[in-house]
């Protein structure tokens, strides 16, 4: 018998609203005990900063380049490979509960399969998808095709209109928000805490867990929607944190001349997007200007966020004790990671696109091994990705990586880290939308984050971005064109190119907005 795994994964959560990172606004003491007993990772990067492109990079093992999930909108192949199918064939039950999103969400003609599964009804898809025998599917509301939505219609329709909705009438994402401060897609949603997706998610992974003997093996991905805006935890738990309370983020910087200083020294598209001159990412309202983003929203954005990261928190403890109950705890592997993180407020910015920077990139990441395996806990320090999540489960499971795979088995200290050259990570975007083309490649190595700009709508190909981020932890400032880092930065430039994959052929389309 194998080690089973429970993977878990949020969506768009920063690295510090952990307590074991650091974080001291939410309350989160089941990830932390997981952290305690576990190895945590302290640079573990997403290989996109967008949710479809990282969340095949989590199920393939490959960059977006390869699996060809380039942006959001661009669905991935239902042939694509995927670690799921790997446990699958070795006798693994496989379950994914909560947002899969491999395939648009827009699809209001049901085109594509993993929208089609719940049609007609809340039941579980019960066959093979991507390896998953099991299946219910959830997103950030109640509407679209997936089974929180019909389970919602069928049982509770009464709370349906208490959510936010993203889409106006003209499928415009809103950046109305109806909070105390006005901050963008802070909503009061007066669903009951027990009617919510994060309940709804942590309730189907335990049902589903307890179909299960104890000698059979699994591999069961819990994927939470939150803390992804909109912002409208039930309004019964609010209360949590007072927002007025909320000190304010370390990234944000309260002088206006100070923070558009510091834009107007990174690549033009930072200041044109701050300006609402320029939208690269669909999921950032198109009416919504960053530079009117008052501190009292920021304070109030962090505080709604914190508290979904404590729902969080305490759903997953939820599973773990029901996991102890079971009698299998001490066989299980938990890992707990998140696709990309949330600007929340530094630069004075909110949401996600183009932007290279820690709030976005620095994520984290705990495995918590299970005691059988004899791993003790350690903190890494060495730079990982996504992308070494799909040869760690096949680890876990006694099966060797698949050479499509693109990564390698997470280490479980620094020096497992030195020994098999952990020595940097690297991140891609590639965007074309609203006209506007922006391609960026990205290594973090020794101390540096270095970022180059392929040519696009507002780039020449010249520009990029360089931070030191010991003396620089808060990329405030861009080094690329200091004459003293010139061989740093050229040095760094070069080894993006030689570790990426190269793959000439024809771009996969677009096909969907998100």
């Amino acid at each position: 018998m194998a080690r089973k795994i429970l993977f878990i994964t949020t969506d768009q959560q920063r690295y510090d609203t952990l307590g074991c990172n650091g974080g001291t606004l939410a309350s989160t003491p089941v990830v932390d005990q997981l952290a305690r007993t576990g190895v945590r990772f302290e640079r573990a990067h997403p290989q996109s900063v967008v949710c479809m492109p990282s969340r095949s990079t989590m199920l393939t093992g490959q960059y977006p380049s390869t699996h060809g999930v380039w942006m959001n909108g661009v669905p991935l192949p239902v042939a694509a490979p995927s670690v799921a199918s790997v446990l699958n064939q070795v006798g693994y039950r496989t379950a994914l509960i909560g947002k899969a999103h491999f395939q648009p969400f827009l699809d209001p003609f049901l085109r594509f399969e993993e929208n089609a599964m719940s049609q007609g009804s809340a039941s579980p898809l019960l066959g093979l998808y991507r390896g998953f025998e099991h299946m219910e599917s959830a997103a950030h509301g109640p509407v679209g095709p997936f089974h929180y939505s019909r389970w919602l219609l069928e049982n509770h329709p009464e709370v349906i209109g208490g959510f936010y909705s993203v889409l106006n009438s003209s499928f415009d994402v809103n950046s109305e928000g109806d909070g105390d401060t006005g901050a963008p897609q802070v909503h009061v949603n007066p669903v009951p805490k027990e009617l919510y997706h994060t309940d709804w998610v942590a309730d189907r992974t335990i049902s589903w867990l307890n179909t299960l003997g104890n000698d059979e093996d699994w591999f069961c991905w819990m994927s939470f929607p939150d803390p992804h805006h909109p912002w409208d935890p039930p309004q019964s738990e609010v209360g949590r944190i007072n927002w007025k309370d909320v000190p304010l983020p370390n990234g944000y910087i309260e002088s206006q001349s100070q923070r558009e200083a510091i834009l107007d020294d990174k690549p033009r598209h930072w200041r044109a997007w701050y300006d609402g001159t320029l939208i690269s990412n669909y999921e950032a309202p198109s009416s919504w200007v960053p530079a009117t983003l008052t501190a009292d929203q920021v304070r109030e954005v962090n505080a709604r966020n914190a508290v979904e990261c404590e729902l969080i928190d305490e759903a997953i403890g939820r599973v773990i004790t029901s996991l102890i109950e079971k009698g299998c705890y001490d066989d299980v592997d938990v890992i707990f990671t998140t696709d990309h993180g949330e600007l929340q407020g530094d630069f004075g910015l909110l949401f996600k696109g183009p932007y290279h920077v820690d709030g976005l990139m620095r994520l984290p990441l705990i495995w918590r091994p299970a005691p059988s395996a004899g791993i003790r806990p350690s903190t890494v320090t060495k730079p990982v990705g996504l992308l070494d999540l799909a040869p760690t489960f096949c680890q876990i499971a006694g099966v060797s990586p698949q050479s499509w795979m693109e990564g390698k088995a997470l280490p479980i200290s620094d020096e497992d880290a030195t020994n098999r050259d952990f020595s940097c990570v690297l991140t891609e975007w590639d965007s074309e939308l609203f006209g506007v083309n922006v391609h960026l490649r990205t290594i973090m190595a020794d101390q540096w984050v270095c970022t180059t700009y392929q040519p696009g709508t507002s780039h020449d190909g010249s520009e990029g971005e360089l931070y030191d981020i010991v003396q620089d932890p808060l990329q405030h400032h861009n080094r690329w064109g200091d004459p003293s880092l010139t061989s740093i930065r050229d040095g760094l430039v070069d080894r993006i190119w030689e570790s990426l994959p190269r793959h000439p052929g024809k771009r996969r389309i677009l096909q969907a907005p998100v």
